[in-house]
């Protein structure tokens, strides 16, 4: 493998691990956040203005982000009756068809999504909640994530056809 390929499947490799560092971390604090709402809304009778809406906009970034991590540690969901041996050329064509289909919606995704992002940042456009944060917080993670979820895809074909796909261990519960 040539060294810029190998550098730039190592970056796309670490942008995966940490977007799913990130979204773990999100849904820690999205926890933590209701469970203070809870708190301030039932025993001290202050409910807070912010915690819906924050939680919200972590839950958007959690779903796009965390979607690259997913493939790249293979735990999106397979069916292998017939496809169950990873050294087959079957198996390699099934892989590369499910990628192709991946690439078409998460390009799709992108491609709105980011339109959607670029005509709300410039219009300078705000949800209509009592906090009103900017409309690209919630449209961006659309086109974010779905740019890294193809950039993982591509590491993910070039490794089904350059590398062994993996055995994966059903027993475990992996898929």
């Amino acid at each position: 493998m040539p060294p810029p390929l190998r550098r730039a499947i190592r970056l796309i490799d670490a942008a995966s691990e940490i977007a799913g560092f990130l979204s773990a971390w999100s849904l820690f604090l999205i926890g933590f956040f209701i469970t203070y709402e809870v708190v301030m809304r039932y025993v001290f009778t202050a409910p807070t203005i912010w915690v819906d809406e924050v939680s919200r906009i972590l839950q958007v970034w959690v779903v796009y982000l965390a979607a690259s991590y997913v493939l790249k540690h293979r735990e999106m969901v397979t069916i292998e009756v017939i496809l169950s041996d990873p050294t087959t050329l079957r198996r390699r064509l099934a892989e590369t068809f499910a990628l192709a289909m991946m690439f078409m919606f998460a390009g799709v995704a992108m491609y709105y999504g980011f339109e959607l992002w670029l005509k709300s940042t410039l219009a300078g456009h705000t949800t209509d909640t009592y906090l009103a944060p900017p409309k690209w917080l919630t449209h961006a993670p659309v086109w974010v994530g779905s740019l890294l979820l193809i950039l993982q895809g591509l590491v993910e074909l070039y490794r089904v056809w350059a590398e062994d796909i993996p055995a994966d261990d059903i027993l475990e519960g992996a898929h």
